[in-house]
């Protein structure tokens, strides 16, 4: 048997390309004792992962050249010589960008009878725990307020805005193009959502926000910096807090500066930057909610997929150009 995977064998100046990796078909060794081997069925693709494909210091080590991309999976164990797993078990983990994985640990059996198999990778995975903490432990809304959101439209965006509707918030996002918009009002249950890519010039995108956010902004949970992060900074209340979990528009080391940066100190804003990682004691509580939402229809999610783990690097370079639509999923 082989395994098929992509490897990482150059790293990116500016946007990466299909020449960064590299897919070869590899021999699975038997597995030994306390091993299993995991067919993945789903891959992630996620914006971290750029950021892991450059060589300096960051919050995670650098993805290693000529080794299979990181990345999030789930799928089904075909063999195993653990104790705690069986043929047939559904699993999520970091299996990479490859069709199966021989592990000992690092995965958790998931229930699939009313949550599929992909949205652990979602709504129900690292993207919604990301959103949950977020807004209920950084931004900690509250009903009445108005929380802003960028990226809307996206796997994290997407699911902070269901979030702070179902507390009572007025949620306000940010999304690329007239159909995210859409999505984002109508589907998932936005108050309003801004055009960015229709409000090219900074005063027509404060004007915009301005009249989504008559009472000001008290929460901002922040993926993508740039023109819109500007706008949101001077909506924000005081005391207002602001959630930083990305910055794609300067993922490809395009420079991001802040326009006005002494707002954060006239109007006393708390700004807390935070990876999900390092908050895994929050994960039980946020899965429970999260997958009771998703379970009963309340959570709802939007998934791109492209085919086969050869798509994955044009559907990973297609993401951080926001072509995505939700989240974006391989299917192996």
């Amino acid at each position: 048997m082989t395994n098929r995977q992509l490897l990482l064998v150059s790293r990116p100046s500016g946007e990466p390309t299909r020449d960064n990796f590299k897919l070869v078909d590899t021999p699975i060794a038997p597995i030994g004792d306390g091993q299993l081997l995991v067919r993945h069925a789903w891959l992630s693709l996620d914006p971290y992962m750029r950021g892991r494909m450059n060589d300096k210091k960051s919050y995670a080590p650098p993805q290693p050249l000529n080794e299979v991309m990181i990345g999030g999976t789930v799928g089904e164990v075909i063999e195993s010589r653990h104790p705690s797993f069986a043929p047939g078990d559904q699993v999520v983990g970091m299996g990479g960008w490859q069709e199966y994985s021989v592990v000992s640990g690092g995965i958790r059996k998931v229930d699939t009878s009313r949550i599929p198999l992909s949205a652990y990778l979602g709504p129900v995975g690292m993207p919604g725990v990301t959103a949950w903490y977020g807004l209920n432990r950084i931004c900690e809304a509250k009903p009445g307020q108005t929380i802003a959101v960028t990226a809307a439209s996206g796997a994290v965006g997407s699911v902070v805005g269901q979030l702070a509707k179902a507390k009572g918030c007025r949620a306000v996002g940010f999304a690329g193009g007239p159909d995210k918009c859409r999505y984002v009002t109508d589907e998932l249950g936005f108050d309003a959502c801004i055009d960015y890519k229709a409000h090219g010039d900074p005063k027509e995108l404060y004007g915009a926000l301005k009249a989504a956010t008559p009472d000001g902004i008290d929460g901002c949970f922040e993926n993508v910096g740039g023109a819109a992060f500007d706008a949101v900074l001077r909506r924000m209340n005081e005391h207002g807090r602001i959630a930083l979990c990305g910055m794609i528009s300067g993922y490809n080391g395009e420079p991001i500066p802040l326009r006005d940066p002494s707002i954060l100190l006239t109007s006393r804003l708390m700004l807390q930057a935070f990876i999900v990682s390092e908050h895994m004691d929050h994960w039980p509580a946020a899965l429970t909610e999260l997958g009771t939402m998703v379970a009963t229809g309340k959570l709802k999610y939007r998934e791109t997929i492209a085919e086969g783990l050869a798509a994955a690097p044009e559907a990973f370079i297609g993401m951080l150009r926001g072509k995505n639509f939700g989240k974006q999923l391989v299917k192996l």
